[in-house]
């Protein structure tokens, strides 16, 4: 019985996905060898496959010219300190060109303020309103009106925004940072803010009498009786907020041409090399699979904080 299981939990866990992905690319290679771009030919997965080596030499060679400009910069001040220990030595910042790695660790960073953003306000503010019917048919309307607008109608709002409030001679953050860090959180809002005000007005009514019965203040209801019944619910925001934030991020970034995956694959457009398709096909790529990740991440969270342990989570 074990052994079945055993072999069935193997089939389809391992075999089906791989079956699946073999076949896959097969159609993509077949589809990719007959279609003929203005840049060459379009690029199946062998050639997908050797981009993907030559960003990753491209990053190691970057790092090392970082790493030569360092060891340049502090033999030179090292000697300047030797002839004269009083002498002011400058420091700079390494300035060379972001690599495709740097691009995915900068939209990282962005997605992650913005969704922090917008779940500081969101989850609070969801709570509110589920435990609230008159301050939820308050905020209805502004939701219900702000929650279809695109990114791409708030980036150049957020743009001037910022570039008018956000004035100082040594800025802690980037202009472009806050700009598509901003707009993340204004689109990733939404579904964190409606489904904790719909996890919160379903809780069931015996947990709220036994809060009543037990007179807990309204703190300790939020978070003995409130929080932890409306966890599948906010968790169901979030990983919707998260994806949402991501897909905004990247049209974001192509849009304001910030830094970050966006940029990479705006950049390589307008390169129109004979390897800018299949480095533009790499960036989907990693796109999707950061993606998958980050929900998968969301998912591994909320098993960890969920009180049902036993609950099916897709």
């Amino acid at each position: 019985m074990l052994s079945r299981l055993s072999s069935r939990s193997f089939i389809e866990g391992l075999v089906l996905p791989a079956v699946g992905i073999v076949i896959f690319l097969l159609v993509w290679q077949f589809s990719a060898n007959r279609i003929d771009t203005s840049l060459g030919q379009f690029p199946g997965p062998v050639q997908v496959w050797e981009q993907i080596q030559n960003l990753g030499t491209e990053h190691a060679r970057e790092r090392d010219k970082e790493a030569a400009f360092y060891q340049r910069q502090d033999e030179r001040n090292a000697k300047k300190l030797a002839k004269d220990p009083d002498a002011t030595i400058k420091i700079r910042q390494y300035t060379g060109k972001p690599t495709f790695i740097d691009q995915i660790v900068t939209s990282l960073v962005t997605v992650a303020a913005g969704f922090i953003i917008a779940n500081m306000i969101a989850i609070p503010l969801g709570i509110v309103c589920g435990l609230s019917a008159s301050m939820y048919k308050a905020m209805n309307p502004i939701i219900q009106i702000f929650k279809p607008v695109s990114p791409l109608a708030w980036l150049p709002l957020v743009t001037m925004v910022v570039s008018a409030t956000y004035v100082a001679e040594d800025p802690m953050l980037e202009k472009s940072f806050l700009n598509s860090a901003i707009t993340v959180a204004l689109c990733c809002l939404w579904p964190t803010l409606i489904n904790t005000t719909v996890g919160v007005a379903s809780i069931d009514k015996d947990l709220v009498n036994v809060s009543r019965v037990m007179a807990l203040s309204p703190m300790v209801h939020v978070r003995k009786i409130v929080v932890p019944a409306a966890i599948p619910m906010i968790f169901t925001g979030l990983r919707l907020s998260l994806a949402t934030g991501w897909m905004v991020l990247i049209a974001a970034e192509m849009l304001a041409q910030n830094p970050g995956l966006g940029k990479f694959v705006w950049d390589e457009f307008q390169n129109g090399s004979s390897n800018s398709l299949g480095r533009i096909m790499v960036a989907v790529l990693a796109i999707g699979l950061i993606g998958f990740l980050l929900d998968r991440l969301m998912l591994t969270l909320q098993k960890k904080v969920s009180w049902d342990k036993n609950a099916v989570l897709r």
